[in-house]
């Protein structure tokens, strides 16, 4: 069967990957990223700004060209740079607008340097009048910014709708949307559930979250477990990832602002495709994004080192990248989605 994907379209993966090896600090940053495209996993990937650049957050132009003579080296491109927004000056003081401008600025002359489509930013981080300021800078810089919606960020919020919407009211595409499948998940990481009864969850949360996990009645039963303090402390961490992290939604609900997306990040946890649980979102998403007629990058992303050494970051990104490959080009040559 051909997997071959469709124009326009690009496999990606994710300098995130490989957090464990960075925070062995073995290698630099951007010998880890150039690695990628030298052993052949990815020719195309994705960077975040605060792990890439020592004179973060402002990068010099000397560091910015040394890492894109890495990267050209192995003939590795940058698609998207995952760029910071920090608000708080102290706990207690925010910086202003005209602050928060200034600190992007120099992360999109350094995304420009290395060669990048764009830069992202969590969804309505920076709000209307900031895109408004930064619109001509992007067009200026060549780039595209990218406002990522994840996880339980669905569009029944208001705040996330009213995020979305100004992005549409921008009517620029140098502003964008881009997906994390995290809001997609039919079911929860095994790997992930287990590490949950390791660590003392309740049994019978842990059995809901199993085998209802998007039942409303599951997640009140969390957000009962979290009020209540009967979350044990060595996991607290981990289980928060059940209201942040881990979405409920279907690709259908979202295709009012599939229009806007241009660029998605195949999120994945573990490597345990049982009933279609890491496939079937991406191979319904991608359906849904060629009856758009989508355009971009797909990314993948993995989340699950936070819990899994069992694999190393090329092992797993690997195996998903061949998993995902497959599941959108059965995807975006499916028939229309009714």
């Amino acid at each position: 069967m051909s997997t071959q994907l469709p124009e326009g379209w690009t496999l990606a993966a994710s300098a995130f990957n490989w957090s464990p090896e960075l925070m062995v600090a073995d290698r630099t940053s951007p010998e880890i990223a150039a690695s990628i495209g030298a052993s052949g996993v990815a020719n195309v990937i994705e960077l975040e700004a605060a792990q890439t650049w020592r004179t973060f957050p402002d990068p010099t132009d000397a560091e910015t060209s040394s890492i894109r003579s890495a990267l050209d080296a192995t003939d590795t491109s940058v698609s998207i740079v995952g760029a910071s927004l920090d608000d708080w000056l102290t706990a207690t003081t925010r910086r202003s607008e005209d602050e928060r401008y200034e600190f992007l600025l120099p992360q999109l002359r350094a995304a420009e340097r290395l060669g990048a489509e764009g830069i992202r930013l969590p969804l309505g981080q920076a709000g209307p009048a900031l895109l408004e300021r930064l619109l001509p800078r992007l067009h200026e810089h060549g780039l595209t910014l990218y406002e990522e919606l994840q996880g339980q960020q669905s569009l029944d919020k208001p705040q996330n709708a009213a995020a979305v919407e100004a992005v549409a009211a921008m009517d620029d595409t140098s502003i964008r949307l881009l997906l994390d499948i995290s809001m997609l998940m039919p079911s929860l990481p095994p790997s992930y559930l287990a590490r949950l009864r390791a660590g003392g969850v309740d049994a019978s949360l842990v059995d809901a979250l199993e085998h209802d996990w998007r039942s409303p009645a599951t997640l009140d039963a969390v957000q009962a477990s979290l009020r209540g303090g009967t979350v044990p402390p060595q996991v607290h961490t981990l289980f928060m990832n059940l209201v942040i992290r881990f979405g409920r939604s279907d690709a259908r609900e979202l295709r009012e602002i599939l229009p806007l997306v241009g660029g998605v990040h195949l999120k994945f946890w573990d490597l345990d495709d049982t009933g279609g649980r890491i496939s079937n979102p991406i191979r319904e998403t991608s359906a849904e994004l060629a009856a758009v007629g989508f355009t971009g990058t797909l990314c993948s992303e993995w989340g699950g080192h936070e819990w899994i050494d069992s694999l190393t970051p090329e092992q797993a990104t690997r195996a998903h990248l061949a998993l995902a490959r497959e599941a959108i080009s059965e995807g975006a040559s499916a028939p229309a989605p009714a």
